[in-house]
């Protein structure tokens, strides 16, 4: 890490090899962190355009992919590649392409067949990422965009996620896990109210 500072507390940490993989020659975390920052601003760009929504199938692997490289892809030379480490949290790394093409399967699902309403099919596609854990890093960010992603390409506005950034430290992000672990007890309303408040 720059500096050999520690990610951020509520990032997923970095194997040594990962860490390795940094692109650019930054000196601290807060220079890595508005790194990526802009890196995500040219990719919601890209993700949210309206020829790309349009012509763009959301629910292939490949664009799962792609979001999350075009996401990081002047930070980290692993950007759009799946873990091959564990985590305290997610599947196991062999696990996340089988689990991956799974809920693909589920979320062209729930819009072929209306199962859920758009809101609610965008974020329990969040949430259903966020329990993979599909990456090195960046997972929450992505299963975010790839919500926004979804609704739009759905007819519906992208979401407000407490309508500031959700750094480790403020209150957005400790009500924004909330949310998320009362997700996984399968209760997601406060998702659904988080992801547009």
């Amino acid at each position: 890490m720059p500096g050999g500072e520690p990610r951020d507390p509520g990032c997923t940490p970095l194997s040594p090899s990962e860490s390795e993989e940094l692109i650019p020659s930054l000196a601290t975390q807060q220079e890595l962190n508005e790194w990526e920052r802009e890196n995500i601003i040219a990719a919601r760009e890209w993700a949210l355009s309206p020829r790309r929504l349009k012509r763009s199938d959301v629910f292939a692997e490949a664009y799962l992919r792609e979001l999350h490289r075009q996401m990081f892809c002047d930070t980290w030379k692993w950007a759009g590649r799946y873990r091959t480490t564990e985590r305290n949290l997610g599947v196991a790394p062999y696990m996340i392409s089988q689990n991956i093409g799974q809920c693909l399967g589920d979320f062209r699902f729930w819009v072929e067949h209306t199962t859920y309403d758009i809101d609610e099919i965008a974020v329990r596609s969040h949430h259903r990422l966020l329990a993979i854990h599909p990456f090195p890093n960046g997972n929450g960010r992505h299963a975010r965009l790839f919500a926004d992603v979804v609704a739009l390409k759905f007819g519906r506005e992208e979401f407000s996620w407490g309508r500031e950034e959700l750094t480790p430290t403020g209150t957005p992000r400790q009500e924004y896990l909330r949310a998320v672990r009362a997700a996984d007890a399968h209760d997601f309303r406060a998702l659904l109210r988080f992801a547009r408040s």
